[in-house]
């Protein structure tokens, strides 16, 4: 498998395949939202257009980066979120880096969505797609983050089919700035627990892929039958 990690800025054309990372913290909240019954998870393009889509749909969960604000229901925060009770729902999602990555490749056939939670699932699948060209998207620090590109080469490691060991992986991620930023107390709409519930290797047995619907960009979950 080709594989190519990219910021954001870097992307040029359509890829193939196209894996968006965002470990700390947006697609480890969305990971966590299916985990809590989200139905769907609708990718806005800017604050504005979030709360947008909450005025027409006023039963939809509407989510951001930072501290609480008006307007919306809840925080980017795994800690925050694994308390909440969002069965049948849709959830609105607006984060710095995350949401950006995923809809700079919306016209991608393949979208999936990524971090660590739900890593061994996104490596299934590409094996299952046969993949043969990836683009991973490491949406963090302009494509430096490096809690989002151990999490991309380790996902790459594991769908060509290395049986990789993620101690380092974690490891380098732990170190990261975005690890350090949020353990010291530095972001705001965060809880002790998110640095840990982010590093939570496979929690989860599902990819997440997502797919235009509509004019919007829809995240769902995607199950995978149990390896033999």
């Amino acid at each position: 498998m080709d594989s190519r990690f990219l910021g954001i800025a870097d992307l040029a054309g359509t890829p193939p395949v196209a894996v968006v990372i965002d470990v700390m913290r947006a697609f480890t909240v969305a990971a966590w939202a299916f985990a809590q019954g989200a139905d769907k998870i609708v990718l806005a393009e800017s604050l504005d257009a979030a709360l947008a889509l909450k005025a027409r749909h006023p039963e939809w969960v509407a989510l951001k980066d930072g501290p609480p604000a008006p307007g919306f229901d809840l925080v980017n925060s795994p800690g925050l979120l694994r308390s909440a009770d969002l069965g049948g729902r849709t959830v609105v999602q607006k984060t710095t880096a995350g949401t950006v990555g995923a809809l700079a490749v919306k016209d991608a056939p393949l979208v999936l969505c990524a971090g660590f939670v739900v890593a061994e699932a996104t490596a299934r699948l590409l094996r299952a797609r046969g993949s043969d060209s990836v683009t991973f998207v490491v949406t963090g620090e302009g494509g430096r983050a490096e809690e989002d590109l151990a999490c991309a080469q380790y996902i790459a490691r594991r769908a060509a089919g290395a049986g990789t060991d993620a101690t380092e992986f974690l490891r380098r991620a732990a170190a990261s700035r975005a690890a350090a930023e949020l353990a010291e107390g530095m972001r705001q709409g965060a809880h002790p627990d998110d640095v840990a519930l982010c590093l939570e290797l496979d929690r989860f047995p599902f990819a997440m892929v997502a797919t235009p619907e509509g004019s919007l960009m829809v995240l769902r979950p995607h199950a995978l039958p149990p390896p033999p």
